[in-house]
C-alpha cells in the first residue's frame, strides 16, 4: 500500500493540477506543516503541589511525543495573571511542529485511524479553514489515538492541530484537504 506521501506526488497533485486549472506544478498547493498543541494550564495552575503539576506536564509531553513521534517543546507563559495563581515562565503547553514524512504519516493516521474513533465524529466543518486556508482541529480526548492508553494517564486530555498549507487562497486550501481525504460536514 502506498503511503499518502507517496500518493500526494504521483496522484493527487496531478489531480490537483487539473482541478485547479494550475500551469505551473510548482504552483500547486500541499501541506507545509502540521502544528500539534496540547494546553494544560488550567490543570498545573493553582494550589497543586509541586510534584502533581510536575507529574501532569510530564503525561502531557509524553502525550505530545507518542502521537507525534517527536519531542515536543514545552511553552511557558508570557505574563503572570494573580487570580489564576499563574506566573511568568511557568510551562503551560507542549507544542510539535511536524514536516516531511512525520507530517504525512500523522496525516494518514489522522484520517484513517483516529478521526474514526472521536465520539460522534460527522466530519470537520468548513469554516474550520480560515481566509489564508489554514485548518485548526481540536480533539478533545486522547483516547481517539490508539499510542496512547488510558490507563497510563489519569486524566483525559485534548489536542490542537492545526494544518498550514503552501497556499494562502481558501479555494485551494479546501481543495488540498479534500484530495487528501479530509471530511468535512455535508460531504459524502
Amino acid at each position: 500500500m502506498e503511503t499518502l506521501r507517496k500518493q500526494f506526488q504521483t496522484h493527487i497533485s496531478k489531480q490537483l493540477q487539473k482541478e485547479l486549472e494550475i500551469s505551473n506544478s510548482y504552483r500547486v498547493p500541499k501541506l507545509e506543516k502540521i502544528i500539534v498543541n496540547a494546553g494544560f494550564g488550567r490543570l498545573v495552575s493553582g494550589d497543586d503541589k509541586k510534584e502533581q503539576r510536575d507529574r501532569i506536564v510530564k503525561n502531557i509531553m509524553t502525550f505530545v511525543s507518542l502521537i507525534t513521534g517527536q519531542r515536543p517543546s514545552a511553552r511557558g507563559a508570557h505574563k503572570s495573571v494573580s487570580s489564576f495563581k499563574l506566573r511568568s515562565g511557568d510551562v503551560i503547553g507542549a507544542c510539535a511542529t511536524l514536516r516531511g514524512k512525520r507530517m504525512y504519516d500523522f496525516v494518514e493516521r489522522l484520517i484513517h485511524i483516529v478521526f474514526p474513533r472521536v465520539r460522534d465524529f460527522r466530519g470537520i466543518a468548513a469554516h474550520s479553514v480560515d481566509a489564508r486556508g489554514i485548518l485548526t482541529v481540536g480533539i478533545k480526548e486522547h483516547e481517539a489515538f490508539p499510542e496512547t492508553m488510558a490507563e497510563d494517564f489519569g486524566r483525559s486530555y485534548g489536542v490542537g492541530i492545526t494544518f498550514v498549507p503552501t497556499t494562502r487562497k481558501r479555494e485551494y486550501a479546501l481543495a488540498l484537504y479534500r484530495a487528501l481525504g479530509i471530511l468535512f460536514k455535508h460531504e459524502k
